[in-house]
């Protein structure tokens, strides 16, 4: 039996679409191992959103050849789309697919012989309207799973390289959809997260389907107790979007809000859809219909023109609005974009310095948000046993809780009163300690 490693780097969407590809070789009789182990074949699904994300995607790509001089290494994805040139004078890539064509990647890895060199079948993707099938049915040692409902962007943010490497928006038919929900519904997963490249504009090119039309069927779904969804633009945030959503029991009152800057000069230069005054609307639209509600958001400290008084004004917004984790990043120019050549770039040890106290400001509203709910008795879902004896799980408002059971509790939803907010111990991210009710 030969040996099959499929890894992703970057997004969800890279995660979902590489366990999808494993998916695939599994069901012609591969062993799907670790990109660590020896493999005959590796896929290597490359993410190029930073140019640090390309030097990943090389190294890993050198170093699965080194694992194996003879396996047949397979470059695909983001970076594979926009840069097919590079990646053929990597040293051991044999094939090069980019974002579309890797339904066919079995094929394409079985034909392949050592005499054709490299293959590149990399296609133009600028004005793709097709969604590329990738399904899952199983998904090893979750408890949660991702789920791809559409591909591409079309917002063309001055900093993001995105478009360019998924094309436009895509949607993937609802039928598809939710015979996917189903199966993985009867393969025991509690909790579906809704992800795509732009989720938000699901539907927007077909005119007959929203977003909030699939979420109320994944809703009825028996089997199904959680919905998620990947990160959401606060332009989708209406009152009727909200309102509906709580009428909806297994939605989950966490919403993954994309801010960027809390600066409208700066969200301007980024080409973003929104303003800070529109953000707001849609944080007060949310905590109207969801009480608990967790909001979390990213945050790029440092952007090409940020001066002193633009970071202070978007970290102001950003205590102001009060979320319960910051994912804050120093601005990484991306060759290609049109923020790499604006002027007013800005030193990395300022970038690092804003970018850290992004982060301070983030850990104290976290453990904050956390304090809210200590004494409430709130429904877990436990994910994994991290030592023996104690499992990890969250809330439906993304509190991370450490209980203690005598019993497996891996995959069920179970009643917990939230003790302390503190540190389970040094080793752990920030969560709250759990007692079993």
């Amino acid at each position: 039996m030969k040996k099959v490693a499929s890894h992703a780097l970057g997004c969800k969407v890279n995660q979902y679409e590489s366990e999808a590809i494993a998916e695939l070789f599994a069901n012609k009789g591969y062993e799907t191992v670790g990109v660590d182990d020896w493999a005959d074949i590796y896929i290597i699904n490359t993410c190029t959103v930073t140019n640090f994300g390309d030097k990943k995607s090389r190294q890993l790509i050198r170093k699965v050849k080194r694992q194996n001089p003879e396996a047949i290494v397979a470059a695909i994805g983001c970076y594979a789309q926009t840069a097919p040139k590079d990646i053929e004078k990597i040293d051991g890539v044999n094939l090069i697919i980019g974002t579309k064509g890797r339904k066919d990647i079995v094929e394409l890895v079985e034909s392949y012989r050592p005499e054709d060199g490299v293959k590149n079948y990399v296609g133009k993707i600028a004005g793709e309207h097709e969604f590329e099938r990738l399904s899952i049915s199983k998904l090893a040692d979750r408890t949660r799973a991702y789920l791809k409902i559409q591909d591409g962007c079309s917002q063309f943010c001055s900093y993001c390289i995105i478009p360019y490497a998924r094309g436009p928006i895509r949607s993937r038919d609802p039928e598809d959809i939710m015979d996917e929900v189903k199966t993985l519904a009867e393969n025991g997963f509690k909790e579906i997260v809704l992800t795509g490249i732009h989720v938000a504009s699901y539907g927007r090119e077909r005119m007959d389907v929203t977003l909030l039309d699939i979420i109320k069927r994944v809703q009825e779904q028996d089997g199904v107790e959680r919905i998620r969804f990947s990160s959401l633009e606060p332009n989708i945030v209406t009152e009727e979007f909200a309102s509906e959503l709580s009428k909806m029991d297994k939605v989950c009152d966490h919403f993954h809000l994309s801010l960027q800057s809390g600066c409208d000069r700066t969200l301007e230069r980024m080409n973003r859809k929104y303003d800070t005054a529109g953000y707001t609307k849609a944080v007060e639209t949310l905590r109207k219909y969801f009480p608990d509600v967790a909001l979390t958001t990213d945050i790029i400290a440092g952007f090409p023109g940020e001066t002193d008084e633009d970071f202070k004004e978007s970290l102001e917004f950003a205590k102001k609005t009060g979320f319960s984790k910051i994912h804050a990043f120093p601005y990484s120019p991306k060759r290609g974009t049109p923020a790499a050549k604006m002027s007013g770039q800005i030193q990395n040890s300022v970038k690092n310095e804003r970018t850290a106290e992004l982060i301070k400001e983030s850990d104290r509203m976290g453990a904050e948000f956390i304090k809210r709910f200590e004494g409430r008795i709130m429904p877990v879902l436990y994910e994994r046993e991290v030592e023996p004896g104690v499992y990890e799980g969250y809330t439906t408002n993304y509190i991370r809780v450490f209980s203690k059971s005598g019993e497996n509790i891996k995959n069920k939803i179970i009643d917990t009163r939230i003790i302390s907010s503190k540190e389970f111990n040094e080793s752990k991210d920030e969560g709250a300690v759990g007692e079993l009710v």
